[in-house]
């Protein structure tokens, strides 16, 4: 089933279009694509809203696989149903594939290297900024958000509290603080 898109707002303009605006997305994205992602589809492209980046990154989460892939087959999706989905997806993963082979190869020969292994650390931290950084410019979507920003808050700092302090494993924060989300938002959604 295709969703029809909002026509009153920018989107791709072909499959080739959202193949390769998902190509220099998935290229320019080492380690922290969350950025470059909300930079390029919410800011440049316009093709969806803060609060619809919000809620299509949420669901991304939520599913099997790496987020970024799974907000590319929804936005692919939304344009395009299938077609859409598959081109961007291909998108995503066709040169950073050939890539990531290439500098497997390269790595297998410099592994044992220092300065390698000290690169790839600091390259980890740059990663968690990034994230981080997407996360505080995204707070003011909150605002409208059903649930409001003290009860996101709530939620986000429970979450952090029960993976980083007492390693409780993803799935189960998902099942009970998941759920327990939904059902808050269901009922005032009901209510409205």
């Amino acid at each position: 089933m295709q969703i029809e898109p909002d026509v009153s707002r920018p989107g791709p303009r072909s499959l080739t279009d959202l193949f390769m605006s998902f190509t220099l997305l998935a290229l320019q994205g080492f380690g922290g694509v969350l950025a470059v992602v909300q930079r390029e589809i919410v800011e440049r492209k316009r093709w969806l809203t803060k609060e619809e980046f919000v809620e299509d990154w949420a669901v991304a989460q939520i599913m099997p696989g790496p987020n970024v892939v799974n907000i590319s087959l929804m936005i692919g999706a939304r344009h395009f149903g299938l077609k859409g989905a598959i081109a961007a997806l291909a998108g995503m993963l066709t040169f950073p594939l050939i890539l990531v082979l290439l500098l497997a190869t390269i790595y297998s020969h410099f592994a044992d290297q220092a300065w390698l292994a000290g690169a790839l650390r600091g390259m980890g931290a740059v990663a968690g900024g990034l994230i981080a950084a997407v996360g505080v410019k995204l707070i003011p979507s909150l605002k409208t958000n059903v649930l409001g920003v003290a009860l996101c808050a709530i939620f986000g700092i429970g979450c952090f509290i029960c993976i980083a302090i007492f390693k409780i494993p993803l799935g189960k924060v998902l099942l009970t603080l998941g759920v327990a989300s939904y059902l808050i938002a269901y009922v005032r959604l009901e209510g409205k």
